[in-house]
C-alpha cells in the first residue's frame, strides 16, 4: 500500500493501485487493522477512478453535447 495522496493520482495508476489493492485483499491476511486499511484505500481509488470518469464524460458532452453528432475525425 502506499502514502500517494489518492486525489492525485491518474486514472491509469489509480486504477492499477486499486487492482493491486484488491489482489491483496483476495489473500489472506492475518491483521483485520490492515484489511480495513487496504479496504478504506480501495474505496478511496474507486472513488477517485469514478471521479475522473465522470468528468472526463463530462468534458466530452461539452465538446459534442447531447443530440447532435460529434465531428468525424
Amino acid at each position: 500500500m502506499t502514502d500517494v495522496d489518492v486525489n492525485t493520482l491518474s486514472y491509469e495508476a489509480a486504477l492499477a493501485e486499486l487492482e493491486r489493492t484488491v489482489q491483496q485483499l483476495g489473500r489472506d491476511v492475518n491483521d483485520l487493522a490492515d484489511s480495513v486499511r487496504l479496504y478504506e484505500r480501495g474505496l478511496a481509488l474507486a472513488r477517485r477512478c469514478s471521479e475522473l470518469l465522470k468528468d472526463a464524460e463530462r468534458r466530452l458532452g461539452e465538446l459534442a453535447p447531447t443530440g447532435k453528432e460529434a465531428p468525424a475525425p
